[in-house]
């Protein structure tokens, strides 16, 4: 077995299947993340992971132990796995440096080197209630941290955090894998968060698994609509259209329908293209987002390129690598 190994599990709540037959594994310093709609079964398959809710059915394994539920221990959870709730709480009116030290499993030295890493060596000496919502958020890792766990489960992370305070988690999470060598698994709604960050992504819908793969893989190759949904805009081009962008790229048209993101097309010039009526223009930090019109189909694309503006007439194509496949 494996570093982690989860086995047909399942699990109903008030009659209702929310996990349902999920088996995957993680390997020791792999990064997975687990995407999904609201009440796909997310949370409660991490915490059944954690040891903190009981499957009905199936076996968890950690280091080729059985991970046991709160059916079967006293005080539910397991040592060597850190779960970290998207509601998760710091109780008031203590200092910092004294939650933490409850929690400390490690040499002053080692506990030392995680508050660097988790950016809260300058709050220790503050309360709880003089935090803001991402110093909570990070003191809340590294009180996990130091009770020196083998996984770390995070539950939607950069939840209710602003630009600022996401992008510093972001790379303490990135540390933690990195230099701390503590194997992360992640359940996000955000594609930006998980795309760059996962070696393997999971996505699931009503409580089942629809997709498992690289980050490329899920991407570029979606199981399905919804999976594609999950993971930002898409169009599926009709065959005529598609037809259409094989043809004047020279390819051999297909009569079949294509899958397309709003980065997969470029502008070109008039001969190597289809028509396009700029509807609309829109800044996005670096690209610009146009909304087209293109046979009679309004589509969003992705550009770099400044001089379109609203009113205009382009001319469009796709990707190679789209038409090829």
């Amino acid at each position: 077995m494996g570093f982690l190994e989860i086995s047909n599990i399942s699990k109903l709540i008030d009659g209702k299947s929310v996990v349902d037959e999920v088996s995957f594994s993680q390997s020791t310093n792999q990064k997975i993340a687990i995407a999904g709609e609201t009440g796909s079964g997310k949370s409660t398959l991490l915490k059944m992971i954690a040891g903190l809710v009981q499957p009905d059915q199936g076996m968890i394994y950690f280091n080729d132990k059985h991970v046991l539920g709160p059916d079967f221990k006293l005080i539910p959870g397991h040592p060597d796995i850190a779960y970290l709730s998207q509601h998760f709480e710091l109780r008031n009116s203590y200092r910092v440096e004294e939650l933490l030290s409850y929690a400390n499993k490690l040499t002053d030295e080692m506990a030392n080197a995680i508050f660097e890493v988790c950016m809260i060596s300058h709050l220790v000496k503050r309360r709880t209630d003089q935090l803001s919502g991402g110093e909570r958020q990070r003191i809340a890792i590294a009180r996990l941290l130091i009770g020196s766990p083998k996984l770390l489960i995070l539950d939607e992370p950069y939840s209710n955090l602003d630009l600022i305070h996401k992008n510093i988690l972001k790379n303490i999470i990135r540390e933690i894998g990195g230099s701390l060598q503590i194997t992360c698994l992640m359940v996000s709604h955000d594609p930006s968060d998980i795309l760059s960050w996962a070696d393997q992504i999971i996505l699931m819908k009503s409580g089942k698994i629809i997709q498992i793969g690289n980050p490329e893989e899920v991407y570029r190759y979606p199981a399905n609509s919804y999976a594609a949904g999950l993971l930002g805009n898409y169009y599926t081009l009709n065959a005529q259209l598609s037809d259409f962008f094989r043809k004047i790229a020279g390819f051999k048209e297909t009569g079949k329908g294509l899958f397309v993101r709003p980065e997969y097309f470029k502008i070109v010039s008039e001969y190597e293209g289809i028509e396009a009526y700029v509807k609309d223009k829109f800044f996005m930090a670096g690209i610009y987002e146009l909304e087209i019109v293109i046979a009679n189909t309004t589509l969003t694309i992705r550009t770099m390129q400044k001089h379109p503006k609203k009113g205009d007439t382009l001319f469009i194509a796709l990707e190679n690598e789209v038409l090829e496949n």
